[in-house]
């Protein structure tokens, strides 16, 4: 199908455009699968359409406060959660010297999918803004400056809301993480004790798109060409050994220029998802 909706479809549709039926395409099934991987993946972390915008919440255990508030070995508290690695040097003088390395386990473990987090919303706790905290600067704001609605201009009232988040953010630092899509863990560099079993954390992230549950992606502009290329390439690394070699009727195999020209396609495909369909890094200013 000119427009394929399966994995099949979409690897029929490259095979196709190489010259099958009327030309052999010497792939296996295997390296065809494989291929396709390499694809989506490649799809997934680099093209804007292989991925979507989402927000996660998940609701905050005992066990995770646990394993927040974990102290060292000598340090007070609990341990639970505290990895150690040891590192040795040799000293001139007193031989070989260890020192103790502590790491706590103040992460939250996240779905494979997720590839990218931009940040977790702020959440209330006593000391913070919140309209239930009366000594609040918003609660006090709404309680002395603004009696009922239609006493005050919007202007007032903008410039008031402005300033209280000016304050916010430099008075309430945002909460800090650290995050690589390899570890599948979401660290937070948080005071743990702000938290109670129970809670939320909202999360704003970036999940990949599974073609298993949105099949258009199979039918992707950028995908088909891709993999096409993809195929190409294998197809004449498959082919290199047999330089040189004659066939019956006199064709000769040049797996070669085969491969030479698959990687050829691929440089292109890769320069212009670089220009076209990769989102560009936002610029740091000032």
């Amino acid at each position: 199908m000119a427009q394929p909706s399966t994995r099949q479809e979409l690897i029929d549709y490259c095979l196709r455009q190489l010259g099958a039926p009327v030309l052999e395409i010497n792939l296996a099934e295997e390296q065809m699968q494989d291929l396709t991987d390499d694809a989506i993946q490649f799809f997934q972390e680099r093209h804007f359409d292989g991925v979507s915008q989402c927000y996660l919440k998940y609701p905050v255990t005992q066990d995770d406060i646990d394993r927040g508030n974990a102290r060292p070995p000598g340090g007070g508290g609990e341990t639970t959660g505290i990895t150690s690695t040891t590192a040795s040097a040799s000293i001139a003088g007193i031989g070989t010297v260890s020192f103790p390395w502590y790491e706590n386990s103040n992460y939250l473990q996240v779905p494979p999918e997720i590839i990218g987090v931009n940040k977790i919303f702020q959440y209330d706790n006593a000391q913070s803004m919140s309209m239930s905290n009366m000594f609040s600067f918003k609660y006090q704001l709404f309680l002395n400056d603004i009696y009922y609605w239609g006493t005050g201009e919007l202007l007032n009232y903008s410039m008031a809301m402005t300033y209280l988040e000016t304050l916010n953010f430099l008075l309430n630092t945002h909460k800090q993480i650290r995050f690589n899509q390899r570890m599948d863990r979401l660290y937070l560099d948080v005071d743990w004790d702000n938290l109670k079993a129970g809670d939320f954390i909202i999360l704003d992230c970036w999940r990949a798109v599974n073609p298993a549950d949105y099949a258009r992606v199979w039918n992707d502009s950028f995908l088909k060409p891709y993999l096409t290329a993809l195929f190409k390439r294998q197809w004449g690394q498959n082919l290199i050994k047999f330089q040189g070699v004659k066939l019956p009727g006199g064709i000769e195999l040049n797996g070669r220029q085969t491969f030479d020209d698959g990687q050829a396609e691929l440089d292109r495909i890769r320069e212009k998802m670089s220009t076209t369909y990769e989102l560009p890094p936002l610029d740091m200013i000032g």
